[in-house]
C-alpha cells in the first residue's frame, strides 16, 4: 500500500520556524536580561524569532 501524498516527505530545505521551543525562548530571554534564574518556565511573555 503506497503513503497517501501529503504524508511524503517534501524535497528541497525545510522552511523556517516561525514559533521557538520554550528553551529557545528561555535562552533569549537571559541574552535580554529579561530572565530571573527560579522564574517559571511556565507563561513565558512572547519573544521574536530571528533567524
Amino acid at each position: 500500500m503506497s503513503k497517501h501524498s501529503s504524508l511524503k516527505a517534501k524535497g528541497g530545505a525545510q522552511g523556517k520556524r516561525s514559533v521557538m521551543k520554550r528553551f529557545e525562548r528561555v535562552k533569549a530571554l537571559k541574552e535580554n536580561g529579561k530572565w530571573q534564574e527560579g522564574q517559571s518556565p511556565i507563561g513565558l511573555p512572547k519573544t521574536k524569532v530571528t533567524n
